[in-house]
């Protein structure tokens, strides 16, 4: 079974084939994905509002797929809104923060309160990191002892960072997805981090998972670990009945 909990639906400004959930559905089957927890990307880069809406529409429809509720922590009070609205529907499993699009940075004051509106609705959070700031999550765990944080990319070029900010908060989770896929990168984490806290995503359809899958089979994982990597840890997570 494969859970692949970092993916993307709806259109993106990449060159990759996207758009409907008929992509994500095509590129799981392709690729033996069972399951595939997703965020819209117009509620990433545009208008949460919006996105979130369209999100729940194309979940009603697909049960393969679950949601992200995406939130700005530029609108903390909209943010607030959209917790509310979706947090308990059970087709949302999880909480999605980009600092990127927003321009808000892991260490500003807005995005902290962010994480901690979501450690409030009991739902873990995929946080894009890209940079050394990835270790600042560290703290913020230690402020908010329900939260649970999902280092997406693993802190992308900072991975050796995320998996020292790993070893620190047994709450922070590392998802490895990257377009750039340095060697030994994933193996480099699987011998530090608990395999508890290591999760599979692919960034589908912005990128094919093919190449998350290759990370994967160049790690060499044992049947433990892979069992763990692929699905285990995703279904405890975000409590997926498998």
């Amino acid at each position: 079974m494969i859970i692949d909990v970092h993916a993307h639906a709806g259109p993106w400004f990449f060159s990759t084939d996207v758009g409907t959930v008929d992509v994500n559905i095509r590129l799981m089957d392709r690729y033996g994905i069972d399951l595939q927890i997703v965020s819209a990307s117009e509620a990433v880069t545009y208008d949460m509002v919006s996105g979130n809406r369209w999100m729940a529409q194309a979940l009603a429809e697909q049960p393969r797929l679950l949601g992200y509720i995406v939130i700005n922590p530029n609108e903390l009070n909209e943010a607030e809104r959209e917790l509310e609205r979706y947090a308990d529907t059970k087709r949302f499993v999880g909480v999605k923060i980009h600092t990127t699009y927003p321009a808000l940075p892991l260490t500003s004051t807005a995005t902290r309160e962010a994480l901690g509106m979501a450690a409030d609705a009991g739902l873990p959070v995929l946080v894009h990191t890209w940079d050394d700031s990835v270790l600042s999550l560290v703290d913020v765990l230690e402020q908010h002892p329900r939260l649970r944080v999902i280092a997406g990319h693993m802190g992308g070029p900072a991975w050796r960072t995320a998996v020292e900010a790993a070893v620190r908060a047994d709450r922070l989770y590392l998802e490895p997805c990257c377009s750039v896929t340095d060697r030994d990168r994933f193996r480099h984490a699987l011998d530090r981090v608990p395999v508890e806290q290591v999760l599979f995503g692919t960034d589908s359809t912005l990128v094919d998972p093919a190449i998350a899958l290759g990370v994967v089979m160049d790690a060499e994982l044992s049947e433990d670990e892979y069992e763990h990597v692929m699905w285990r840890n995703a279904a405890d997570l975000f409590g997926i009945p498998v």
